[in-house]
């Protein structure tokens, strides 16, 4: 067994050479400018700028680190001082002070900066199709065994929040998120307008078709009618649906007889018979039809071969606005179930489950923060895919970096900050594997 000698040098040593890409993406984005314009809480001369706490907060997150504590680790971190371009780190309290004091214009600075980085930076991968996938989804987050304002029951019978989240593209880029009380039912009072929020946001981007997908939750007339009127207001652009229908007091013996009539009729093993098909459903209040698109399944005998004595009849129905066939619009809607990932990457890789502050609003802010955070990660991941150096190589197409993975490689690598002729140097090791990478991004971004 060797046994080292060990050894404290002079030299700066970082192991978070990443955090040089996210300040360099920061600076592109009108964030700092925006939020150095709100007041501050504390009118000192001395006090922090409103851009060096978003950007402090903003460094752990993209580290995994969602707790106000963990910046005490980082104040005598130069490096961490100087990709964000801060004037000071500020300390654990500090940090916790300010957002708590922080408004709601933080949050409208945060979504405006949010939509630039995405139409700068974001290459958005339309579905099959040629539409751009927008996918709509409420998941809890849990908080239980906790005090915390606005903690409550979730459909999912734990104690903590439920934030609606919309994603953009088949990467998964996070355009907008509501955050709600647990109890808050998906479709609740402002749902609407915080849709009609979202799809306003499109018109900032080049891509003309768009389709929005969420699950049963959100099946109201209402959201229709706002996206007809939407589509009225804005030529240029199309947004479509394609939403499950909740059937509440629909019998299921109705959409049967229904499938039987109008559904084509497979059977892809013995004692299982499907129905597939689409019927139109009406809806005075809105000028372009809906489509019922329905998948019946009958079984009489089960998987492993078991007789059943009362057939099991599954049924799904998906209520769309695309004039599409019926197996294309399931096979849609079922890509939808990807969202599930985005969540876990938002949740678990950056942390933030359990939110660091006992009050709704600065857990509020966090959320927005984690926001702009998730993207600058995701962008990072998906411009490194786009380098076919030697890091980045895989088996099968790789369409999308977990979030999880791009913090690991390439925002803690190691590297050895060097002060030399008035500049400021990141040395890395000569068996660095992802040096290449990550200076083909810092080149781009950094100029």
């Amino acid at each position: 067994m060797v046994r080292f000698t060990l050894r404290q040098t002079k030299e700066i040593l970082t192991s978070q050479s990443g955090l040089a890409l996210v300040g360099a993406l920061l600076q592109r984005t009108p964030l700092a400018q925006s939020l150095n314009r709100l007041p501050s809480p504390l009118e000192r001369k001395f006090t922090l700028k409103n851009s060096d706490i978003a950007f402090s907060m903003v460094g752990l997150l993209v580290q995994g680190k969602s707790d106000f504590e963990a910046i005490e680790s980082f104040r005598r971190d130069r490096l961490f001082q100087l990709a964000l371009n801060l004037s000071r780190v500020p300390s654990a309290a500090i940090l916790r002070q300010r957002v708590d004091k922080a408004t709601e214009d933080w949050d409208e600075a945060i979504r405006r900066a949010n939509v630039h980085l995405l139409k700068q930076h974001a290459v958005l991968t339309a579905c099959e199709e040629g539409y751009i996938p927008i996918d709509m989804d409420v998941s809890p987050m849990d908080n239980s065994g906790t005090k915390k304002e606005g903690v409550s029951p979730t459909y999912k019978k734990t104690e903590g929040y439920a934030p609606l989240f919309v994603y953009i593209g088949r990467e998964g880029y996070l355009l907008n998120l509501d955050f709600r009380e647990g109890r808050r039912h998906s479709q609740c009072e402002g749902t609407v307008e915080f849709l009609k929020e979202t799809l306003e946001m499109l018109t900032e981007f080049r891509h003309r078709e768009y389709l929005l997908r969420a699950d049963s939750a959100h099946d109201s007339l209402d959201n229709f009618v706002m996206i007809e009127q939407f589509n009225r207001a804005h030529p240029h652009i199309h947004v479509d649906f394609l939403i499950k229908h909740n059937l509440r007091r629909e019998s299921i013996s109705h959409w049967f007889e229904i499938a039987k009539e109008h559904g084509q009729k497979t059977t892809p093993r013995e004692g299982k018979t499907v129905y597939t098909g689409r019927i139109l459903k009406q809806y005075p209040e809105l000028e372009y039809p809906v489509w019922a698109v329905f998948q019946i399944t009958e079984r009489t005998v089960t998987a492993q071969g078991q007789h059943l004595l009362i057939p099991e009849i599954e049924v799904d129905v998906y209520l769309t606005s695309l004039n599409k066939a019926p197996k294309k619009v399931i096979e849609l809607y079922h890509d939808h179930g990807t969202s599930e990932q985005y969540h876990s990457e938002f949740k678990t890789d950056i942390g933030v489950e359990r939110l660091p502050s006992g009050y709704f609003e600065t857990n509020q802010r966090v959320m927005f923060l984690t926001l702009l955070a998730f993207n600058l990660l995701r962008i990072i991941g998906q411009e490194s895919l786009d380098y076919h150096g030697n890091p980045i190589k895989a088996r099968h197409r790789i369409h999308r970096r977990r979030l999880r993975s791009v913090i690991q490689d390439l925002i803690y690598l190691a590297a050895r900050v060097i002060r030399h002729a008035r500049q400021w140097i990141l040395g890395f090791g000569v068996e660095s594997p992802f040096y290449e990478t990550f200076h083909y991004l810092y080149l781009k971004w950094a100029g």
